[in-house]
């Protein structure tokens, strides 16, 4: 019998994989009694990546989120896990360390028991901090590999880096192989090298089903000593997320290793209550190109989860290339052509950028490049002349080392432009900043939180944090789901008029019990005007007031929870008996 072989959920990772928004707490909470129910898994990730900002973004707190999430996991012995960005935290810039240091105290206590920490230059620098940070907070540092193909990412060159994050303390090593592209007898050999010289060390093996490798690269890194690997479930695994727990567990189990059984009632309830959530907001944000694998991503080495936004900038600068071509009396391009063509240039600016791992955010300035590169060239300009600042900080050494060397070409262009080489820690250009931000919760009110959870997520993710405390954040997202709703209806060929009848039909009106004139609110800070579509009403809150024609003010409630789907009068309107103000749709969910 062979060595046991673990697995861990990436029920996080799945969802940002696929799309933008994550489950709601209320959802995470139903599906989490399932996910142990399965009897499968060893680890399960719940935050990080973008989880925290994403529920920031539809007006919710992250906070309560987590603790939610993790709570049933920890009682029934499930490590859980998080990804966190070393040096950028839990967002796309980099973070000041006295954030960083507070960040592990705070998911330490809010339940998280590993993160998994990366760099996206595989910079040690920006990870043996964070290594120091999670131990002192008494989190398990699971310090990161980038993986990807290239001529100076070699079996070396992860081995070296692997000594300095294990020799900093980091107990684990993962092998983050983001875009599934690492080759698989690679990786094998990279796990024996690691393996052969430090023997105690955990390995865990995170791969995406993209390009195609992916079995074949848990099979080598299982049979080379590997401990423990991230898997998906459906409806949300394969294509550009996951493998399946199903097919790994099988494929492990026939050759020996030993794996835990599958629960298979529990992945069924599981996987439908997953396309419950899909079904109820999250499919509207999920790009449907996902869900299938291409051996494209081979050649340009770009995360399968880039597809969607790599297609959708193809997509808006279509119509302009061909313009241009039309104007020259060239021939037009095709959107696959434009791929291709885009997929080229990236072969082409990936080394002469010193070949960054392409991982958040990097693979976003690559391909950045590449695509202002392709577009310059059909004006018939040079390469290089739209490089954005993020994009200079990377090349000039602000964020770390480079992997490999720059073009003299692009040295010759920073220089032109008097910008300075650096080689400093990267951390040193960002100075700490939460007394800052102690300074403006104190003077907003705002209470710092269990744990200083809330000073945390201000000071993390400032400007989405604001817009959740004023109901800005809310309101645009409800705004946003309708549209993806209407926009869904409509290329199924619906009408605009039959989108609005479906949605009455759906919702109960809310008629005015007498004549008088519709006033929404009293406000003495601006203008009174009517909510937005998707506010959320309790049964017992006042809708809107009618002022009567003898003189009274008169409270109109909805009688049940619920969310505007449409407004039928204004604020000032005059209205009649029995005229329908607004349509409610009834929903508990929110209560």
């Amino acid at each position: 019998m062979k060595k046991e072989i673990k697995f861990s959920l990436v029920y996080r990772d799945m969802w940002q994989s696929s799309g933008k928004y994550q489950p709601r707490v209320d959802q995470l909470v139903r599906i989490a009694p399932l996910i142990i129910e399965m009897g499968c898994f060893a680890r399960v990730e719940t935050n990080g990546g973008a989880f925290e900002q994403v529920n920031l973004l539809y007006g919710e707190n992250p906070n309560k989120a987590v603790r939610a999430f993790t709570a049933p996991f920890k009682e029934a012995g499930i490590q859980t896990h998080m990804l966190d960005r070393g040096l950028n935290a839990l967002r796309m810039y980099p973070v000041p360390a006295d954030v960083r240091k507070l960040m592990y105290k705070v998911k330490h206590a809010q339940g998280v028991d590993i993160t998994r920490i990366f760099c996206g230059l595989n910079e040690t620098r920006n990870i043996i901090p964070s290594i120091k940070y999670a131990l002192e907070a008494g989190m398990i540092p699971q310090a990161t590999l980038c993986i990807t193909y290239s001529p100076v990412h070699t079996v070396e060159y992860y081995a070296r880096i692997a000594d300095q994050l294990i020799e900093a303390g980091a107990p684990e090593i993962c092998l983050k192989d983001m875009a599934g592209i690492g080759r698989p007898g690679m990786l094998g050999e990279l796990v024996r090298t690691i393996k052969e010289k430090h023997p105690d060390i955990l390995i865990q093996y995170h791969g995406h089903s993209g390009p195609g490798l992916s079995m074949a690269s848990i099979l080598e890194v299982c049979e080379n000593g590997a401990d423990i690997i991230d898997v998906a479930m459906e409806p949300m695994s394969w294509g550009k997320v996951h493998p399946d727990v199903i097919s790994v567990q099988a494929m492990l189990k026939d050759l020996g290793f030993q794996v835990p059984d599958i629960n298979m009632k529990a992945y069924m309830k599981a996987r439908a209550m997953t396309q419950e959530f899909i079904d109820d907001f999250l499919g509207y944000f999920m790009d449907p190109t996902n869900k299938y694998m291409s051996s494209l991503l081979l050649k340009c080495g770009l995360p399968g989860g880039m597809m969607g936004s790599m297609m959708a900038d193809l997509k808006g600068v279509h119509s302009g290339i061909n313009m241009i071509l039309r104007s020259k009396n060239e021939p037009e391009l095709s959107l696959d052509d434009l791929l291709v063509m885009l997929f080229d240039e990236v072969e082409y600016v990936w080394p002469k950028l010193g070949y960054p791992p392409l991982v958040t955010p990097f693979s976003q300035y690559v391909k950045n490049v590449a695509l202002m590169n392709l577009m310059q060239q059909v004006k018939g300009e040079d390469r290089w002349t739209m490089i954005d600042n993020h994009t200079w900080d990377m090349i000039l050494g602000k964020s770390g080392r480079l992997p490999g060397k720059l073009a003299p070409e692009i040295i010759e262009l920073a220089e032109s432009k008097g910008y300075e080489f650096v080689d400093t820690d990267p951390q040193l250009n960002y100075p700490d900043a939460l007394d800052e931000y102690r300074k403006e919760m104190d003077e907003n009110g705002w209470e710092y939180g269990e744990d200083d959870e809330e000073l945390f997520e201000l000071a993390m993710h400032d400007r989405q944090y604001r817009d959740y405390k004023s109901g800005v954040a809310k309101k645009r997202f409800e705004e946003e789901l309708q549209h993806a709703k209407d926009a869904a209806m409509a290329k199924n060929g619906y009408s605009e008029e039959e989108i609005k009848k479906l949605k009455r039909a759906k919702a109960d009106p809310v008629i005015a019990p007498d004549n008088g004139q519709v006033l929404w609110e009293v406000s003495v800070e601006g203008p009174s005007i009517a909510p937005f579509i998707g506010r959320k009403y309790q049964h017992d809150e006042v809708f809107c007031y009618l002022s009567t024609p003898w003189g009274e003010y008169e409270k109109i409630l909805t009688g049940f929870t619920g969310r505007v789907v449409e407004i039928c009068a204004q604020q000032g309107t005059n209205v009649r008996k029995g005229d329908v103000i607004g349509y409610i749709l009834r929903s508990d969910i929110f209560a």
